[in-house]
Formats: C-alpha cells, structure tokens, sequence
C-alpha cells in the first residue's frame, strides 16, 4: 500500500466525518384545495436513497398511498394509539440539485379537535425521528465503510508484519550461509595454497627419481658390460 493510498484514504475520513443537524420546520402546504400546517424537514442525498427511505419509514406507521397526491397513511398509529378512522398525508419534493424534503401534516377538519395538538406534536416528532434516522442510517454506511478501510490497513498491517519476520529470518540463513562461505573460502585459500606446495614437491620428487634412475641404469650397464666380458 503506498503513500498516495494512505493519503486518497486519510481524505475520504475527512469527508466522511461531518456533523448534521435535523431540523423541522412548520410550513403551509395545498392538499385538496385547502392549505393545512405541515412539518417539513429538508435532506441532503439522492432521490432514491431518501424516497426509498421516506415511504419505508411511513409504510411503518399506518397503510401508505402513493398513488394519490399527496401521499396519504391510513390507519396510523402514532405513540401507541391507532387512529383507525383517520388520515395524515405526506410527501417527497425535491428542494435543489442535492437536497429534498419530505413533509407530514393533518386536515384539522378530518380529525377530532382535541387530537388535533397532540397529534401534530407526535407527527412533528416522527418527520424529526426520521430526519435522524436517515442521517443515522448514512453516517452508518460512512462507518462501515470506513471499517472495510480500516480492515483493509489491518490485513495490510498484519502482512507486512508476516513479511518482516520472513525477510528477518531469510536474512539470518543467508548471514548463517555467508559464515559458512567465508570459512570454506578461507579453508580453500589454504587448501590450495598447500596443493601448490605439494605439487611443487611432487615435481621435485619426479625430477630427483628421474636421476636416480638414469644413475641405476648406468649401474645396469655396467654391470652387463662387465657380465659380457667374462669368458
């Protein structure tokens, strides 16, 4: 793993690493020809990840339509109390190019005027739980992959260790070698040395037999002239 690695990773942490505040706001919004109060949250991310995560989150409080427009959730419960004749209605817009918001009202007219307060603290509560929700959910995707970062140093790490206790022991057999080497160097240095001395002493020895000979051979002659001489 080399330098520009650690550095294109140290950057991507820093990325990550950001805070985000949720924040809910109350707006006015048509549905039906009447304008009703509306919780609104806006959310940085694409379209899908947040529309997906929007009606997911909706689905789990009551049965979602999306086919009409707004959305409407049937049924909700909220806080525990099911509200089994009635209505809230919610929706997805886009708000620029990397932000869109999702909002969640009532039809004060559809519901009882003593829910009405309480029911609109609780939905206020469940865009806001939401807003946090998808930021955590995101932030635990940074996480993750930053773990799979992290692992990934680790194995790295753990490899290289591997390496160094390799390297240090072929390092200490080829010290052991080299020893070994010096010493059969050096004991050939001497080894030849004393094969140089030998052989000039075998070549001394041959060229002294060599007139020790030719002397025993004039003996020889002698003596055979001498031996022929006798009658």
């Amino acid at each position: 793993m080399n330098k520009s690695f650690f550095s294109a990773l140290f950057v991507f942490l820093m990325i990550s690493a950001y805070s985000q505040t949720v924040t809910v706001l109350k707006e006015k919004e048509k549905v039906k020809g009447e304008s009703i109060e509306v919780y609104v949250l806006t959310l940085d991310g694409k379209k899908d990840e947040i529309s997906s995560a929007w009606n997911k989150f909706l689905k789990d409080i009551g049965k979602l339509k999306q086919s009409t427009d707004p959305m409407t959730v049937s049924e909700p419960v909220i806080s525990g109390t099911t509200y089994s004749s009635n209505v809230f209605y919610a929706d997805f817009e886009k708000n620029n190019e990397t932000s869109y918001t999702v909002w969640a009202g009532i039809n004060p007219a559809e519901w009882n005027e003593a829910e009405i307060g309480r029911v609109n603290r609780e939905l206020e509560k469940l865009v806001y739980k939401f807003g946090v929700n998808f930021y955590r959910q995101k932030v635990q995707v940074q996480i993750d992959e930053t773990q799979q970062a992290l692992d990934a140093v680790e194995k790295q790490k753990q490899r290289t260790l591997n390496q160094n206790k390799d390297l240090t022991l072929k390092l200490s057999n080829n010290d052991q070698e080299k020893i070994q080497l010096e010493k059969s160097l050096e004991n050939n240095k001497f080894e030849h040395a004393a094969l140089k001395i030998k052989l000039e002493n075998n070549k001394k020895a041959q060229d002294s037999l060599a007139n020790v000979s030719i002397q025993i051979k004039k003996v020889m002659e002698t003596h055979k002239d001498k031996q022929s001489k006798i009658n």
